[in-house]
């Protein structure tokens, strides 16, 4: 055999294992540097390195944080970026002795330095309960704009209530109004063909665009990266957000229907939820429009601060804030979600909240329409209720509603659940609220909520059956991406 044919041979015996060797390799040094936690670490690590080839590719198909990296891809390719506003440890802390107690200004610090909007007074809020309460005020807020409507919502159902939004954003429309809705690319797909909202609020001469739209061609599914925020916001200075879509789910009766909450705000913070809508359209589409330039003016006595939550940068800055503010409370801490899914840090706050002394509630649906996230959460309940956290779950009808309130001056309302997808996964619109009104009017309903649900004992946890057990454990496996 000549020189050649031997370096060849050579070449094609240990080629194929260097290539195979190498792949082990990396995705070991990958999972070293990017893996949460050490339990984590060492398994991709073993699999990488005991099983090559297919370790390495199981690593790669689903060890690797590939929502986190396309959102960030996303983000550098815009002029915009989803974050507009970046915060960051160095941030100056503001003097709120104006109008924040003594007793939270440490929480409005955590804030300063979690968000770089800041926390603003003079504002009026209003609490609205499910549709009846909360359609009729934004339809009005539409009716009298006289310069911009601008509309975020994850699902626009073409019902009565979504016919009556079409038409009257068609009429400010035809008023010169510039009008803009932007609705996510996937909860779009809530409604059936031939009545999905875009083709039709087109047809009404409205500025429309989707969130990241999954598509066929060219790829791009992405199922996660979605904007779950719920915004209307008009020129008159009024802003309404909280957990309500449109769609006629939410108008209840009896135990039929959707149960939620929704907020009017009036004032200064208004300015700063209307950035958050500029800077998702100028993503979206590429325009980008300056937020007002005029001050508004005070309406009330609330203080207010707009808390973004997306996966392109900081993808626990709302889990942070939470857990600070369960550390931070000295009485009670109230927390009603339809979907809690919490991760293990903040268990262990609410768990070392309660054996403080403090009066941790935390209220969930009997009823859930997502089984499985429901059949999930109760896995860890056990864990809660025997640290003296209090579980209740509410009867019909399916309550939506999103609550965190902590003692008697601050709570944190918007469209986060206490689960992954909001807390990594989506776009989130929170408000913190600086204000013993509205948060007494707010612990007055969780109360009431509470005092006529059941309580969930730990008894009750650990006599599940079997069946029950496993069901329950198989679904909290895929809690991370639920």
């Amino acid at each position: 055999m000549s020189p050649a044919h031997a370096l060849f041979a050579v070449i094609e015996f240990w080629l194929p294992i260097a290539i195979i060797a190498g792949s082990g390799i990396a995705a070991a040094a990958h999972a070293l540097l990017t893996r949460e936690t050490p339990s984590s670490a060492f398994g991709w690590i073993g699999v990488s390195l005991l099983f090559p080839p297919l370790g390495p590719l199981l690593y790669y198909m689903f060890g690797v944080n590939r929502v986190r990296i396309r959102a960030q891809r996303l983000d550098r390719a815009s002029r915009h970026g989803l974050g507009a506003h970046r915060p960051g440890a160095d941030a100056v802390l503001r003097d709120y002795r104006a109008f924040i107690s003594q007793r939270r200004l440490g929480l409005a610090a955590a804030g300063d330095r979690l968000s770089a909007w800041p926390v603003v007074g003079g504002n009026r809020i209003a609490v609205l309960n499910n549709g009846d309460e909360a359609y009729p005020p934004m339809i009005e807020a539409i009716e009298a704009a006289i310069g911009f409507v601008y509309l975020t919502t994850y699902i626009f159902e073409t019902n009565r209530v979504g016919r009556r939004f079409i038409d009257a954003l068609a009429r400010a429309a035809d008023r010169g109004v510039d009008v803009r809705v932007l609705i996510d690319g996937v909860g779009e797909w809530y409604a059936w063909p031939g009545k999905r909202p875009v083709g039709e609020l087109e047809a009404a001469g409205v500025g429309v665009a989707r969130f990241l739209p999954p598509r066929l061609w060219p790829p791009s599914l992405r199922l996660n990266l979605r904007n779950h925020r719920k915004i209307l916001v008009t020129d008159a200075g009024v802003a309404f957000t909280g957990g309500m879509n449109i769609g006629d789910r939410h108008f209840v009766s009896g135990t039929a229907g959707m149960a939620d909450m929704h907020f009017r705000l009036d004032g200064p913070i208004v300015r700063q939820i209307e950035a958050v809508f500029l800077s998702d359209w100028a993503f979206a589409t590429g325009e980008q429009t300056a937020v007002s330039a005029s001050e508004l003016p005070e309406f009330g006595h609330a203080a207010c601060r707009t808390i973004e939550n997306g996966p392109t940068h900081d993808i626990e800055r709302l889990s942070t804030l939470l857990m600070t503010a369960v550390s931070s409370a000295y009485e009670r801490v109230l927390i009603v979600t339809p979907y809690f899914l919490p991760g293990p840090a903040l268990v262990g706050a609410l768990q070392a909240a309660a054996l403080r002394g403090v009066e941790v509630s935390i209220v969930l649906p009997e009823y859930n329409n997502l089984p499985p996230v429901a059949w999930a959460a109760r896995h860890d309940l056990g864990e809660l209720v025997g640290r003296g956290v209090d579980i209740y779950f509410q009867p019909r009808p399916f309550a939506h509603t999103k609550l965190f309130v902590i003692d008697q001056g601050y709570a944190l309302v918007g469209s986060p659940n206490i689960d992954p997808r909001s807390l990594r996964l989506n776009f989130e619109l929170a408000i913190e609220l600086f204000h013993v009104e509205t948060v007494a009017t707010l612990t007055a309903q969780v109360m009431e909520t509470i005092r006529r649900s059941r309580r969930y004992t730990r008894q009750e946890f650990k006599s599940r059956r079997l069946p029950t057990r496993l069901r329950d454990s198989f679904f909290w496996l895929f809690s991370p991406y639920l």
